[in-house]
């Protein structure tokens, strides 16, 4: 217990004698700890996991039918797990992803705190005089070709991410893990979902064959430049006809033709029938011109019917049946008197006179028949004309429609035999995909936006930081107190001269207590100095 009780009380002396520069040590390091997590630069870590599927293997021939037991599932191999690896990490990749990115201005890394003080024309007026003037000159004196001016920014970019990119397969499984340390979760996240994009574009092609891929894009050019030929005629077919259907264009004129045959067909028998009577009308109004004075019929009534209702002509009416009572009026008259007598003389006259109106009435319905019938005539050469013009647009539509017929059919074909060709193309790259030794590759994870940064971390940094900070002042005050060879208490004295200590005068001056309020600066600044 002694001994311990010693051990403690020098810890303890020596602690209390060097508390001044332990203080000072401390609180200088828990200052630049404090510091630390806003002087260093963030990195967010975007993760992202890769899965290789198992391969597949075929047990059976190719000719017969695949079943649920002929096929054998197979674990990847270390080799296939090393190989989907180091093509995640070729820096070719990574380089095609940051050049990608660049070109779309999404990617803009910094290097540290001054990175964007000095801009790449600045760097360029710097480095290229000394260059010209410095450096090509000595590689030409010691027989090396000059150094060329080059744009380098692509390159450091690449180093950059290869250094930051850690891609490691998990232990004991299929699954590859990628962890980039990047300051900007955005623009890290959009480099890793490039990097995985291009690397299952880039793997596709390593184990895909070419040939038949290059064929298959020759045979597919071949098939569009000949279907585009061929849509080339028939648009040029159906302009040159003015229509774009000619099967529904004769579908319509054929009924139009229809309708104006029955049209025509109904005029020439109203043409036929006007004729008929035009030519009875003539004749009988001949007759009754020759007639005498009292033959006042006329075997024609000149009504029309509409409907099956038969309409009568007033003034034809209204003047036979005055022409009938002048007629039997001069009958009786005759009866009375001589036949030289005046009233016989008289109505024999007014007869004459309304018989000339009557015929005159009558020549007037004629020619109205007459002009009725040029009318119907000309309306038939019309018709018949309309029905000849429609005739000639179906007979041209027919022949456009046999041409069109002719290259839908080529091209029916065409799109047949391009259907086989991809159909063929489609099962023997099943068939290579069934039967390859390559894995398969998805992505697992997909990177996402981190929301705290990988480093610094305060709640770390700050309590190690604080802890190293006071056993380092500690450890100093202990250093200090090694190499003080001075007499500290009167034991020393006795212990190393051998010596008996016969006073002891206690010269410590009292502590002066802290004149400033407790919290100030001034407070502080005093208590640091004591």
């Amino acid at each position: 217990m002694n001994r311990m009780e010693n051990y403690l009380h020098e810890f303890l002396r020596v602690l209390f004698a060097n508390r001044r520069l332990i203080k000072r040590i401390f609180l200088a390091f828990a200052i630049v700890t404090l510091l630390l997590p806003l002087l260093l630069k963030q990195s967010f870590d975007i993760t992202a996991d890769v899965i290789v599927q198992s391969k597949k293997l075929s047990q059976a021939d190719s000719t017969t039918t695949l079943m649920l037991e002929s096929d054998k599932f197979l674990p990847p191999s270390l080799a296939d797990m090393e190989t989907e690896s180091n093509i995640l990490r070729s820096p070719a990749l990574i380089r095609e992803a940051i050049a990608q990115l660049l070109e779309e201005d999404m990617y803009s890394p910094r290097s540290g705190i001054f990175a964007s003080l000095v801009t790449q024309p600045a760097k360029r007026f710097i480095a290229d005089p000394l260059r010209t003037y410095a450096v090509n000159p000595l590689r030409s004196l010691i027989g090396l070709d000059q150094d060329p001016v080059r744009d380098t920014t692509l390159d450091r970019y690449t180093a950059r991410a290869v250094k930051d990119l850690n891609i490691e397969i998990l232990p004991g499984s299929n699954v590859i893990s990628i962890i980039y340390s990047y300051p900007d979760p955005v623009e890290g996240t959009r480099l890793v979902e490039r990097l995985l994009a291009n690397y299952l574009v880039n793997r596709q092609s390593l184990q895909s064959n070419d040939l038949p891929e290059a064929f298959y894009e020759q045979k597919k050019a071949q098939y569009e430049h000949r279907l585009d030929d061929l849509e080339g005629q028939r648009l040029a077919l159906l302009e040159s006809i003015q229509s774009s259907d000619p099967k529904e264009e004769i579908t319509f004129r054929l009924n139009a033709i229809n309708t104006e045959e029955q049209s025509l067909n109904l005029y020439r028998d109203r043409a036929l029938e006007s004729e008929r009577w035009l030519s009875y009308l003539e004749q009988h109004l001949e007759q009754a011109r020759r007639s005498q004075t009292l033959d006042y019929a006329f075997p024609f009534t000149f009504a029309h019917t509409v409907d099956n209702v038969a309409y009568e002509d007033r003034e034809i009416k209204q003047l036979g049946e005055q022409l009938f009572e002048q007629v039997t009026r001069f009958g009786n008259t005759a009866e009375t008197f001589q036949q030289d007598s005046l009233p016989i003389r008289q109505q024999r006259d007014q007869i004459k006179r309304t018989q000339q109106q009557f015929l005159g009435v009558v020549s007037n319905r004629i020619q109205e028949r007459s002009s009725d019938l040029d009318i119907a005539r000309s309306i038939i050469v019309q018709k018949e004309e309309r029905i000849a013009g429609f005739t000639d647009r179906i007979r041209q539509l027919q022949e456009a429609q046999s041409k069109l017929r002719q290259l839908e059919t080529e091209i029916d074909a065409l799109h047949k035999a391009f259907f086989t060709y991809t159909q063929r193309y489609e099962e023997s790259r099943s068939q290579l995909q069934m039967d390859g030794e390559l894995s398969n590759a998805r992505i697992l994870s997909a990177p996402y936006e981190p929301a705290e940064a990988a480093f610094p971390k305060p709640k770390v940094i700050i309590p190690l930081g604080l802890l190293t900070g006071l056993l380092l002042a500690v450890a100093i005050g202990y250093v200090r107190e090694f190499f003080d060879h001075r007499f500290k208490h009167p034991e020393q004295i006795t212990q190393h001269l051998g010596l008996p200590v016969l006073m002891v005068f206690n010269t410590d001056q009292e502590i002066q207590s802290n004149p400033h309020r407790r919290g100030s600066w001034r407070w502080l600044w005093h208590w640091v100095r004591q």
